[in-house]
């Protein structure tokens, strides 16, 4: 009787053919080519011409050739805005990180030469610093400045201000530009040193929804550098240096304020060195045509909140009107929209009658509160027509002006006791 192996029994698999092969895996790719597909129509974005203070601030910034450090919080997006400004500024990024460098990185490294005593020891550059001279351009990024050692950060005070890494300097077409976390979201943060923060120009980097949605979706703002009037050089030139020196002929303690608090020593802070940089930054932005908000962003970041906005708010004072002017024809004055700024017009309209006080003279600043009073908020000329009331003479006559006034004046008044007494019961019930 015959015997039987179990193997007999076992079910012999189907030979392997070609058809077994899936459509969505080609014979002669590999998985991975296939992920590199997906990856590159992830990268595949483009750019538009949108409006982006932030970015328009630092591109100007850029082109004034000035050093700019971008504070903002991790993840925010400082690494990917400063690859694409490279990219559209076709610019070659060289990117270093401050805190994995020794500070002889930076000061560069002793080389002995064949006679010391005679040669001396130069100090050799690294290499990027070497393919940076070679190109001639670049953007040179220093990535995670707040958590460098004081000893490196040291280490960089001549490269920033000076363009010199030991014995090599670094072209004028290469742009510093460097990154930093706050210190309680830094690993192992630092403080920036005063000298070295004294260096930069500040700017807060933060999210716009609608930026990041945009280009989530794959469509982000073009970064371009700002079109300079030739025209406007040599207007724009004299416009900043006498907003500047006017400035601080005004407020001589702003020239020089060391902040007294650590934490304000590591961000922007008044000196002749950020005046310096506030005056290019004002230029520019002159010559550039820049909305306000975008030269808020350059000043405050270079001087500091407090200097910077008493700095702005002497701008807006600058273009005002001449008191003389609008005394010399007051029906066919055109006076400033916003409020405050037409509120000191009228005040130095008052000022200018009060160190010359005379009869035509103050007729005119009456008829100029009447045309204000037509033409604008009629609250606004409350103080300034109670003042010039004092400034009259015995005989002078009352001009027709001030019937035309005193409703309005009366009305105000009225308005403000109302308003004291509605206030009064309220305090009184807390």
């Amino acid at each position: 009787m015959p015997t039987y192996s179990p193997a007999a029994f076992r079910p012999v698999p189907p030979p392997v053919s070609d058809a077994t092969t899936t459509s969505f895996d080609p014979p002669h790719a590999s998985r991975l080519d296939v992920a590199g597909e997906l990856l590159a129509l992830l990268g595949d974005t483009t750019t538009e011409p949108r409006p982006d203070t932030q970015l328009e601030a630092l591109t100007l910034a850029v082109a004034a050739d000035l050093p700019v450090l971008l504070w903002g919080e991790p993840g925010i997006g400082k690494t990917a805005a400063l690859t694409q400004l490279a990219t559209a500024l076709d610019l070659p990024l060289t990117t270093v990180i401050a805190s994995v460098h020794e500070p002889s990185d930076f000061s560069g490294l002793p080389v002995v030469g064949d006679d010391p005593a005679e040669q001396g020891v130069p100090m050799a550059p690294p290499d990027w610093a070497v393919r940076l001279v070679r190109a001639g351009r670049g953007l040179l990024f220093l990535d995670e400045l707040s958590t460098a050692p004081p000893a490196v950060q040291a280490a960089l005070l001549r490269l920033v201000l000076e363009r010199r890494i030991g014995t090599l300097q670094l072209p004028s077409g290469v742009r510093i530009v460097a990154a930093a976390n706050p210190r309680a979201s830094a690993a192992d943060g630092w403080e920036l040193s005063p000298p070295l923060a004294n260096r930069f120009v500040h700017l807060q980097w933060t999210h716009d929804h609608g930026v990041v949605v945009r280009g989530l979706g794959g469509t982000w703002p073009r970064a371009t550098l700002p079109r300079l009037d030739p025209e406007k050089l040599p207007e724009a030139v004299d416009f900043a240096r006498r907003a500047v020196c006017g400035f601080l002929t005004a407020r001589p303690p702003l020239v020089h304020r060391l902040p007294d608090n650590e934490t304000r020593r590591s961000g922007p802070w008044p000196s002749p060195r950020s005046w310096d940089m506030t005056l290019r930054l004002i230029a520019f932005a002159t010559a550039a045509g820049s909305a306000r908000d975008v030269l808020s962003l350059l000043v405050r970041g270079t001087v500091g909140d407090g200097p910077g906005l008493e700095l702005l708010a002497s701008l807006d004072r600058m273009d005002l009107p001449d008191p003389e002017t609008l005394l010399a024809d007051p029906t066919g004055a055109e006076l400033p929209e916003r409020g405050d700024l037409r509120q000191a017009v009228l005040d130095g309209v008052v000022a200018a009658v009060r160190a010359r006080p005379e009869k035509p003279r103050w007729d005119a600043a009456w008829a100029l509160l009447v045309r204000a009073v037509e033409t604008g908020a009629p609250d606004l000329v409350v103080v300034p027509a109670t003042t010039l009331a004092t400034l009259r003479r015995e005989d002078w006559d009352v001009p027709e002006a001030i019937e035309r006034l005193a409703g309005v004046v009366a009305l105000s008044r009225r308005a403000d006791r109302v308003a004291a007494r509605s206030v009064t019961p309220a305090r009184a019930g807390r």
